[in-house]
């Protein structure tokens, strides 16, 4: 058998089991995906794999992130990191503008 061409892949196909709002992170194992529009429980959707998009991050002395760094979702506290944490916070991209220790959000270019 040979591939078969589906599409781009910027957008995948998403089926929750539970209401799922716009904006949401959603973590399938190593992929990471953001809902552009709410999603009801059972009702096909889609998880978006590229852009850019303003995520939050936490705010405080030491939490600053630089331009260009690889940014993780901590799925536990919903937040985006700079941190991997040995595998637990999965990568969602790379941080396109510099976010300050006081910022409450971080610009990342999502990629897989």
């Amino acid at each position: 058998m040979t591939a078969t061409y589906i599409h781009e892949g910027n957008a995948i196909d998403y089926t929750p089991a539970a209401d799922v709002a716009a904006g949401e992170v959603i973590v399938q194992g190593e992929l990471v995906g953001i809902t552009k529009r709410d999603i009801g429980a059972g009702q096909l959707g889609t998880l978006e794999l590229t852009g850019v998009f303003d995520l939050p991050k936490t705010a405080g002395v030491g939490e600053a992130i630089a331009v260009g760094l690889d940014v993780y979702w901590d799925e536990a506290n919903t937040v985006a990191t700079t941190d991997g944490a040995s595998g637990a916070n999965k990568r969602i991209g790379r941080s396109v503008a510099a976010a300050g220790d006081n910022d409450t959000t971080v610009r990342v270019r999502m990629s897989q």
